[in-house]
C-alpha cells in the first residue's frame, strides 16, 4: 500500500494511461479523483471506486475548479498526474493552425494549468506533494511529421524540470515519464505491430508498465527524485 491515505487528482483518468494509473493508485491505497472531458468517465469512476469531475483541461478555470472540488471532496490533495492528452497531426507546413492550437491547448497548456493549481494547493497545505506529468519519447527526440505533438511534449519536459527544481525545498516533487508507443484501446493491433519495430525492445509498451512507474514516482520510494524525465520507451531514445 505505497499510497495509503493519499489523495490523487488524475487528468484524463477515464481512459488509457490515466485509467491504468487510477486503478493502480486505488490498489495502493489512494483516494482518486478522475478529471476527464468525457461524461462517460463517471461510469468508469464508479466501477473502480474513484470520484469524478467533468471538465476541459485546456481551460484554466475548469482545472482550477476541479482541483478545488478534489480538496472539497477529500479534505486535502497529495498527488497529481497530468495525463490528459491528444495526438495531433501534420508537419510544420501541413499542420493546421486549429490542430496546433488544440494539441498544445490540451497537451501543453493543460499540463501547465494542472501543475499551477495543484502546486498552489500543495503550497497552502505546507506538507509537500507530488506531480507526475506525461511527456513522451517524442518530447525528448523530434517527430518531424507531428510538429504540434512533439513541440507540446518537449515543452512539458522543460516545464517539469523548472517546476521540479523551483519547489524542491518545499518538499514538492515534479517529475515526468516519457512513454514510447503504449498499447491502449485507441490504437488498433495492425498499427501496434508496425510501431513495435520502432523500439529496440521489439514490442510496444503496456499501460500497466507506465502506471507502475508513475506509482513509484508518486510514492515515498522516490522522494529524492524531482525535475526528472524518465523514458519508458523500450530503448527508443537511447539509440
Amino acid at each position: 500500500m505505497q499510497l495509503e491515505n493519499k489523495v490523487a487528482f488524475i487528468t484524463g483518468g477515464g481512459s488509457g494511461l490515466g485509467l491504468a494509473t487510477a486503478k493502480t493508485f486505488i490498489a495502493e491505497g489512494a483516494k482518486v479523483m478522475i478529471f476527464d472531458f468525457n461524461p462517460k468517465s463517471q461510469e468508469v469512476a464508479d466501477e473502480i471506486g474513484a470520484k469524478f469531475v467533468q471538465g476541459d483541461v485546456s481551460k484554466a478555470e475548469s482545472v482550477e475548479a476541479a482541483v478545488a472540488k478534489t480538496v472539497e471532496e477529500f479534505g486535502s490533495l497529495h498527488i497529481a498526474v497530468a495525463s490528459a492528452g491528444v495526438g495531433g497531426e501534420g508537419d510544420v507546413v501541413t499542420s493546421t493552425v486549429e490542430n496546433w492550437e488544440r494539441t498544445n491547448g490540451i497537451d501543453y497548456s493543460g499540463v501547465f494549468y494542472t501543475n499551477k493549481y495543484v502546486i498552489e494547493q500543495l503550497l497552502k497545505q505546507g506538507d509537500g506533494g507530488v506531480v507526475v506529468n506525461l511527456a513522451s519519447m517524442f518530447g525528448l527526440v523530434a517527430v518531424s511529421n507531428n510538429i504540434a505533438y512533439s513541440a507540446s511534449k518537449g515543452g512539458v519536459v522543460n516545464m517539469t524540470r523548472a517546476a521540479g527544481t523551483m519547489y524542491a525545498k518545499e518538499g514538492i516533487r515534479v517529475n515526468a515519464v516519457a512513454p514510447g508507443v503504449i498499447r491502449t484501446p485507441l490504437i488498433d493491433e495492425p498499427t501496434l505491430e508496425q510501431y513495435a519495430n520502432l523500439h529496440p525492445a521489439g514490442r510496444v509498451g503496456e499501460a500497466q508498465e507506465v502506471a507502475d512507474l508513475i506509482t513509484f514516482l508518486a510514492s515515498d520510494k522516490a522522494k529524492f527524485i524531482t525535475g526528472a524525465i524518465i523514458p519508458i520507451d523500450g530503448g527508443y531514445t537511447a539509440v
